[in-house]
């Protein structure tokens, strides 16, 4: 599948705004090229468990780490490609079996699913539609719909120590798309290296100076 994500919200002390180009393609394989104000940002290519980060403005690359962990560095989020795959398509987990569930007399209904996720269902019309789910420290929002697939969804952590406040607009969606060759990234040979530990600390939770300590004048 490719869409459009147009991406706003928050993340520790950063507000981030910008434009996501994704594609994804069973079972694990994923790309973003993220566009703010008209320039790449970052390509992150994902054909398996090891990924490729490449920084254009910095002409820097990061090799040879799991996607999930680059994508935290950079934005806060930490799922890998097949969890962000079934997120935005609305099935919150790859493969989600149900193990539960209740009915509320408000219209609402719970799902209890395999690996500690709840979905939650409102009944519109006559059908159930997945309005949220919590899985793993995360509350997920589906305030709108396009058919079979979410419009939006919004990304909330649990975490006080890691806020994240993510809300992603979803356009162009198209499935059985041939990305044969997409997972690669044409790096410059003379790109320089960067390290995830440096990433970290240049992304949304790098460490702040304290306050300066009281007294010690002169």
């Amino acid at each position: 599948m490719t869409a459009e994500l147009g991406l706003s919200g928050r993340a520790g002390d950063q507000r981030l705004r910008g434009r996501v180009v994704a594609g994804f393609q069973r079972p694990y394989s994923m790309r973003l090229e993220a566009v703010a104000a008209g320039q790449v940002i970052f390509i992150l290519a994902a054909p398996g468990e090891n990924a490729v980060l490449y920084l254009p403005g910095e002409r820097r690359v990061l090799r040879n780490q799991r996607p999930e962990a680059i994508l935290a560095a950079l934005t806060g989020v930490d799922f890998a490609p097949a969890d962000l795959r079934a997120i935005l398509t609305g099935c919150v987990l790859p493969d989600g079996r149900a193990i539960g569930g209740r009915l509320y007399s408000n219209g609402w209904a719970s799902i209890d699913l395999e690996a500690l996720a709840t979905l939650y269902l409102q009944r519109t019309d006559g059908a159930w539609q997945l309005r949220a789910a919590r899985r793993n420290g995360w509350r997920i929002d589906y305030p709108a719909w396009n058919g079979p697939f979410p419009a939006s969804v919004r990304l909330l952590s649990d975490a006080p120590e890691a806020p994240v406040d993510l809300i992603a607009t979803i356009a162009q969606l198209e499935t059985n798309v041939d990305l044969t060759d997409a997972f690669t990234v044409d790096v410059p040979p003379d790109a320089d290296p960067i390290t995830l530990d440096e990433l970290r600390r240049s992304g949304p939770f790098r460490e702040r100076p304290g306050p300066p300590k009281p007294g010690g004048g002169g």
